[in-house]
């Protein structure tokens, strides 16, 4: 399915997620989190880099991982993303569903 942000058509699956990492921009990241009602700050950002260096190293993603990286602790990871923070973090960050999100 495509989807139009700004001025870019990406690909995206039926979640929303985008399918080619590659076509991901902050601008299209920032379009993701405003339809997640999310106003991205540089904390936001800061969780997004950690997870798209993750993806980029193929090591898995879970909220104990999260938790565990010293970037933001789980409180918060939960304020900033409400509502399934590993799921829209990663829909954010352009990447696939992690395994562990149901």
């Amino acid at each position: 399915m495509i989807k139009t942000f700004g001025q870019t058509q990406v690909e995206v699956n039926d979640e929303g997620y985008l399918n080619d990492f590659s076509q991901w921009t902050q601008e299209i990241g920032t379009e993701i989190a405003k339809e997640q009602e999310i106003d991205m700050t540089d904390k936001h950002w800061e969780v997004i880099d950690y997870i798209q260096d993750k993806y980029k190293n193929e090591e898995p993603l879970s909220i104990r991982g999260i938790k565990k990286s010293g970037v933001i602790n789980i409180k918060e990871f939960y304020n900033l993303f409400p509502g399934g923070p590993l799921k829209k973090s990663t829909m954010i960050a352009g990447i696939p569903k992690p395994k562990s999100c149901i």
